[in-house]
């Protein structure tokens, strides 16, 4: 797993901490992180997306109280078993703020609705 990976923009109402958790969070109850994958370092990651270490060992502190990562001294930081009640998929009402955080950017941004659906469709086939 690489910080290219994540995104962060920095002119978003959405803090970077919480960016990094919502999309850290979709890529492991998506499964596209699998259990044992190992993350970055709090500082490897920091220095990747050009932030303070502390914005991205916030993001770390709240997946592993979700349960979704576990830090290990000398084995790092690695992709916890899922939990079985994510198992099933996102929480609608988190999916639903992604949404409306990502519209709410993608607008201030100047870009019209039929181009923001358009990114939306681009990325689902991803």
């Amino acid at each position: 797993m690489s910080g290219e990976a994540l995104r962060v923009d920095t002119a978003s109402p959405v803090p970077p901490y919480e960016q990094i958790r919502a999309q850290l969070s979709g890529l492991i109850t998506s499964g596209r992180l699998p259990e044992g994958e190992r993350l970055p370092t709090v500082r490897q990651l920091a220095a990747d997306l050009g932030l303070a270490p502390g914005t991205v060992a916030r993001a770390y502190r709240e997946l592993e109280a979700a349960a979704l990562i576990r830090t290990r001294r000398g084995a790092g930081t690695r992709v916890a078993p899922l939990p079985s009640d994510l198992r099933q998929g996102p929480d609608p009402a988190e999916l639903a703020e992604l949404a409306r955080a990502f519209v709410t950017a993608a607008r201030t941004a100047g870009a019209p609705d039929p181009a923001i659906s358009a990114a939306v469709a681009e990325a689902l086939r991803e």
